[in-house]
């Protein structure tokens, strides 16, 4: 048998983790560009796969060089998603934009900017104002030389956005986040079915849920989420976009993250591995970069637009993340005063709302004119006098200090726990931060802001007349840590990993996911005594499915006739969700074919608009009592195997269904599909449950939509052992190598090297482009 963990690796047994040496390469000449906004030249080196070593004299030139890069690699990408943050869409792309536009200014921050940037240190302030530069400077590139524009601005006819650092401020974003389960709960409580809420999203931990004092259900409507219900980008009745959070279903978001200590490593190093889940399919969610300056040595993956590194390492320690759980949002039912419908009751009185009046720029029509309105919660998302009732998003990110734009800078120029735990102060989103550092010192730290409420849990909306509001912000002093655990090892999988002796009545959320994956890392880093870089990335692409294995017990001794070929095929099966297996294929079709039964079974007509689906592990654990149903499924399962895969079973493959398809957001416009022709990477194995997460679309096929596109294996120390993969690839130009380069290693699993010191990362050169200041007159 081939040894799994050197295949993955793409190396021989004996050097598959030596440090990454290459071998010198003969380079053309440096490309010399001058630039405004740059303090100092600086040397950007692009090694073989496209990720650049930015290497600067100071800390703010280095993260200029990193907006300059992204804006080269990723222009289009980081300009559409900053042009709808700001509200600007419909000035050069119609008037069908604008209510889209006014949204994205209704979660503008209307606070005073200059005191959220005086929040700020400094040092972080001006690296984050050289990562704007660095973008603008791009931007100035190729406006002045318009053969290296994005093909998408030549199609669409449009120029990209410049940035300002106050931006990074205002825009705050207004996401669904949990209110739509919010709004879904109090429906079904109006029809007398809120209990059956557990099947679509069973609270962890689990506390009884009650309608709040003062709220009637049954005047809860979707339409109660008002602006949160746009959906996606208008280009056009036959030219819909998918965005990134439309990607990545709740049910789905997540990561993995483990930190081992050195004495539990082969080495005597601790060892970190990440892989953050996102959405799979359009835009690459990381951007790889390396910056380096006096006092800076940072590499990793970066979220495009933000500055920073989010997951890599430092010179001194190794960093990653998953998404721990605070509810951050709230839903305010207000009633307004049927004399003034401006008005709102608060506090035993009533309160005007705060208006903004905005003006639009529609292209080739006349501005748009709105109306915003606030009330003391939040923005105000529906205002319906005729009902006598306004909803409001109370959201951290709206609060002050509620920008995470400075957050991942902060991390990175931080030199040790005690700065990184100044840099937590500036990070409002629930994560659980993994660490380990060339001391040998290695842990977690949960981070982000926790609304601090006057009575009730978050779970439903609540009236909005002063009871329920917020009282204030805590932050990661609050929320656990671990620090060195005597284990040797800590893993994180978006499970429950608050303390045992934590109240569940205080929990900051109710949403953890299910322990599956977590349970397997636990198993393997147990059971590990000498743990390597090979066995995390063994483990990063581990498809044992302990969700499967909950399953397989509950198959029937003595199936129906029907179900027999279908049983025997899973109890023999090794509950591994491989690609090449076809019981994977068989256990997932029968697992769809179960839902739609226990739906049948269990959830009223009235309530299966709101209850489509039922979450795999609460419908394994409820279809324990309906062995009937079991028997149907797979009978039902099998028939279906048949009409997707062929008569013959022996034949079949997961992967021939769970199918990676890469593609432009906007590719249902002709130009662009034309330019932009779709990544067909192939079939994968994995589901939302295995440690190798590939998750399955919204839709009614078998396609991967999402799962670890970004994976890191850092050996702490000694840097250039480290590994990663960047699906698809560093650049979104379909002319360039480095667009799909990742994908065919990325499916098979197959990491690359991460070149990290000076001679590695000369070794691995490819191309030199050097900045200058441009001290022409202005």
């Amino acid at each position: 048998m081939v040894d799994r963990r050197t295949f993955l690796l793409g190396a021989t047994a004996f050097g598959a983790f030596a440090p990454w040496r290459g071998s010198a390469r003969s380079l053309a000449p440096a490309a010399r560009i001058e630039v405004a906004g740059l303090s100092r030249p600086i040397e950007i080196i692009d090694d073989q796969w496209g990720v650049p070593h930015i290497r600067a004299a100071t800390k703010a030139d280095a993260f200029f060089g990193q907006g300059y890069v992204v804006a080269r690699d990723r222009l289009f990408q980081i300009d559409l998603a900053h042009r709808r943050a700001m509200g600007r869409m419909a000035e050069v792309f119609g008037a069908e934009f604008a209510d889209h536009d006014a949204a994205a200014r209704l979660f503008h921050y209307r606070g005073d900017l200059d005191a959220e940037l005086a929040r700020i240190p400094r040092d972080v302030l001006e690296c984050v104002r050289g990562y704007v530069a660095g973008i603008n400077a791009r931007i100035a590139e190729v406006a002045r030389d318009r053969t290296l524009l994005p093909l998408e601005y030549r199609i669409l006819d449009v120029m990209p956005l410049r940035w300002q650092l106050t931006d990074l401020v205002l825009a705050r974003g207004g996401s669904i986040g949990n209110v739509d389960d919010e709004v879904r709960r109090a429906r079904l409580a109006a029809l007398g079915l809120l209990e059956l809420d557990r099947l679509v999203a069973p609270l962890r931990p689990h506390i009884a849920m009650t309608v709040p004092d003062g709220l009637d259900p049954q005047q809860v409507r979707e339409a109660d989420m008002g602006v949160l219900r746009l959906g996606a980008l208008p280009f056009g009745r036959d030219t819909p976009t998918q965005d990134a959070d439309d990607m990545m279903s709740a049910a789905n978001a997540g990561s993995n993250a483990w930190t081992v200590a050195g004495n539990r490593t082969a080495t005597g190093r601790p060892i970190l591995a990440n892989d953050p889940h996102l959405g799979i399919g359009g835009f690459g969610p990381r951007h790889v970069a390396h910056l380096t300056a006096p006092g800076l040595d940072v590499i990793g993956g970066g979220a495009p637009g933000l500055a920073g590194i989010m997951q890599g390492h430092t010179d001194r320690f190794a960093f990653g993340r998953t998404n721990f759980h605070i509810d951050q949002e709230d839903l305010f039912v207000l009633e307004l005063d049927p004399q003034d419908p401006e008005r709102y009751r608060h506090d035993g009185g009533w309160k005007r709302f705060v208006r903004h009046d905005v003006a639009i720029a529609v292209k080739d029509a006349d501005p748009r004119q709105v109306v915003l309105r606030y009330a003391v919660q939040g923005p105000v998302l529906s205002h319906d006098p005729a009902r006598g009732r306004a909803t409001v998003l109370a959201s951290v990110g709206m609060q002050p200090g509620g920008s995470g734009a400075f957050s991942m800078v902060a991390i990175n120029l931080a030199r040790d726990w005690a700065g990184l735990r100044e840099a937590f102060k500036l990070h409002p989103s629930p994560t659980n931060f993994h660490y380990a550092d060339v001391r040998g010192h290695h842990g977690r730290q949960v981070i982000g802001f926790w609304p601090q409420r006057k009575r009730g849990n978050g779970l439903l909306p609540v009236p909005g007349d002063g009871r329920y509001d917020w009282t204030g912000m805590r932050d990661f002093r609050a929320l656990p840590s671990d620090y060195d655990p005597p284990a040797g090892w800590f893993a994180s999988a978006n499970q429950n990993n608050l303390p045992p002796d934590w109240p569940a009545e205080r929990s900051p959320a109710f949403s953890f996911r299910d322990s599956a994956r977590y349970d397997r890392i636990a198993q393997v880093l147990s059971a590990q005594r000498r743990h390597s870089i090979a066995d995390s990335v063994a483990l990063q692409h581990d498809t044992l499915s302990l969700l499967a294995q909950r399953f397989q017990a509950m198959l029937p001794r003595q199936p129906s006739q029907g179900a027999a070929a279908a049983a025997t095929m899973l109890a023999r099966w090794d509950a591994r969700i491989e690609g090449a297996s076809g019981a994977a294929a068989l256990y997932e079709i029968v697992l769809r074919a179960l839902n739609a039964r226990m739906i049948e079974a269990l959830v009223p007509e009235a309530a299966r608009s709101l209850i489509p689906a039922i979450e795999p592990p609460e419908l394994i654990r409820v279809a324990a009592a309906r062995p009937d149903l079991i028997d149907a499924s797979l009978a039902a399962g099998w028939a279906e195997a048949v009409t997707l895969l062929g008569s013959d079973p022996a034949a079949w493959r997961w992967d021939k269904l769970h199918r990676v398809r890469i593609a432009h957001p906007l590719s249902r416009i002709p130009a662009i599909a034309a330019a932009f022709p779709p990544v067909e990477a192939g079939g994968s194995g994995g589901d939302s449950f295995t440690v190798m997460a590939r998750w399955l679309g919204n839709g009614p096929d078998w396609r991967v939509g999402g799962g670890a596109s970004y994976l890191e294996v850092i050996d702490v120390g000694d840097w250039d052992r480290s590994v990663m993969l960047n699906l698809p690839g560093q650049s979104n130009d379909p002319r360039s190598v480095h667009r799909r380069d990742q994908v065919a290693p990325w499916i098979a699993g197959t990491m690359q090297p991460m070149p990290f010191s000076r001679a590695a990362v000369d070794a691995a050169a490819a191309v030199t482009t050097r900045l200058q200041p441009d001290r022409s007159p202005q």
